[in-house]
């Protein structure tokens, strides 16, 4: 890389750290391309990126962000997997590292919270934001549902009892 090359890569990582919901660090010594493909491809389609930046660089990047504490973790064979969403980075990561024991996680960050491999492994268990706002509009909406039956029931019964009175005037 050149000089200016180097100065935009560092420029693009510091605003990818400054940026993301999380961010994951893992070594990846001894995948294949095709692995690494594949890794790069499940990651885009839930809506992260994954990026193998020289760990000088990334320390550069590192420098004046808020994720400054995951510094350490850039040695050897790393790679950077990150996402707004702060649950699809580590998820897709530890799924990824479930089925191929080459990429280990070694942690990560989210926001200024810096995270140890166990963190990681935690934070992709749980459900991702969408998941989340799922369930809390179906929490909402179920006591919704029954105020408006509760409140709709005393008018469906008199208007039953009208209808009864009407047939029953209309027979007489």
């Amino acid at each position: 890389m050149e000089r200016a090359e180097k100065r935009e890569f560092v420029t693009e990582l510091n605003e990818v750290f400054k940026a993301s919901g999380s961010v994951v660090v893992a070594r990846y010594a001894g995948i294949t391309v095709a692995q690494m493909n594949d890794l790069r491809t499940k990651m885009r389609a839930a809506g992260g990126t994954v990026k193998v930046a020289k760990n000088r660089l990334a320390k550069i990047a590192l420098q004046g962000t808020e994720s400054e504490g995951i510094t350490d973790l850039f040695q050897g064979q790393t790679l950077i997997a990150y996402a707004n969403d702060p649950m699809i980075a580590p998820k897709v990561a530890m799924d990824f590292a479930k089925t191929n024991d080459k990429l280990v996680v070694l942690g990560g960050a989210m926001g200024a919270t810096t995270l140890d491999a166990e963190a990681v492994k935690s934070l992709a268990t749980l459900p991702s934001l969408d998941e989340l706002r799922g369930k809390l509009l179906g929490l909402l909406a179920a006591p919704a549902t029954r105020v408006a039956t509760v409140v709709a029931a005393p008018a469906s019964q008199l208007a039953r009892v009208f209808a009864a009175y009407a047939k029953k005037d209309e027979a007489a």
